[in-house]
């Protein structure tokens, strides 16, 4: 199904004019009819009477970025788009499939609370009344937090706010039931398939871009990346629906709250090894530098032994967490 714009301009203040100028001509013919026993002029009254408002129906008013779909008899005739006050055949029909849905964890729309069960911004579809007007604005799906499993088996809980719009009005409404039921279900699956694919950080021997070498991609450290990728694989599966996906950014990123405790202790752990190491190999430098000098400058001269001896306690001046404690050797080390 392809979208079909409906041409011609806004005519719909002539004819409400011309319509309600109608009526008038009708009353005043009724009246007419009346006093001069004219059963013609009754009987076109009263016809226009019983039938006349049926052309009502054909007046619309669309604001900026709203669009309407409409069929007649069952057929598609056409989609009016663009701000005015439009007259179109009284017997079409406006169709919108998601008219009276609002997707719950959408920022369009406000926000919903589940009776039964007491939660806010659920994943499920909040029924309420709307019109049969499609909205062509830019809205936001801030999808809810989900657990998923990163490529090395780790639950990971993550969000994601997704941006789009409808481009195809046509395709909304008869390629798929429920545009908005749909594309909240298509950003689920897409989310999952792509956050299988990375580690949360770094790990070695990985590869998350399927050409076999490698990387140091991570959802972490990648997550432009991985947020085009989402993007990318929901208009995959959202084009049959005629919306555009602008933009897809990553909202929330932790482990699940199951293992942050221990990751936690392990991301501690691989800094301390890291500010050890660092520690250590600016020791051995500053050691050797101090040996160097005293060298150079004949200060003192010191055998292995009492090299020996100098290394380990500078060693532990500078590696030890806490500030040294000088103690006076009134004596030799022989």
């Amino acid at each position: 199904m392809k979208e079909r714009v409906l041409g011609g301009k806004a005519a719909g203040m002539p004819v409400l004019i011309g319509l309600i100028a109608l009526y008038i001509l009708a009353i005043a013919g009724f009246i007419a009819g009346a006093s001069t026993g004219s059963f013609i002029l009754l009987a076109a009254s009263v016809l226009w009477f019983a039938f006349g408002w049926i052309l009502f129906l054909g007046l619309k008013v669309l604001k900026p970025q709203e669009a309407l779909v409409l069929t007649l008899f069952g057929k598609y005739a056409g989609t009016l788009k663009g701000d005015g006050f439009y007259f179109v055949n009284p017997f079409c029909t406006a169709v919108n499939p998601a008219a009276k849905t609002q997707l719950s964890q959408s920022g369009d729309v406000k926000t919903s609370v589940n009776l039964l069960t007491g939660t806010v911004n659920g994943t499920q579809a909040v029924e309420t009344s709307g019109s049969k007007k499609i909205s062509l604005k830019v809205m936001t799906l801030n999808n809810n937090r989900q657990k998923i499993n990163d490529v090395l088996g780790n639950p990971v809980e993550i969000g994601i706010a997704v941006t789009w719009h409808v481009v195809d009005t046509a395709k909304a409404v008869f390629n798929v039931d429920n545009y908005k039921e749909y594309l909240s279900l298509m950003c689920d699956t897409a989310l999952r398939d792509i956050v299988r694919l990375y580690p949360y950080d770094v790990a070695p021997n990985i590869d998350t871009t399927g050409d076999g070498v490698a990387d140091d991609g991570s959802l972490r450290g990648s997550s432009v990346i991985v947020a085009e990728r989402i993007r990318e694989e929901i208009q995959k599966h959202v084009d049959e629906a005629g919306i555009e996906i602008l933009a897809a950014k990553i909202t929330y990123l932790a482990y699940a709250p199951e293992i942050a405790a221990v990751m936690l202790q392990r991301q501690q752990a691989s800094a301390i090894i890291d500010a050890r190491k660092m520690i250590v190999d600016g020791a051995v430098g500053m050691v050797e530098m101090a040996l160097d000098r005293l060298q150079e400058k004949n200060t003192v001269e010191l055998d292995d032994e009492r090299k020996a001896a100098m290394v380990s306690n500078l060693l532990v001046v500078l590696c030890g967490n806490h500030d040294a404690q000088p103690v006076v050797n009134s004596g030799t080390l022989y």
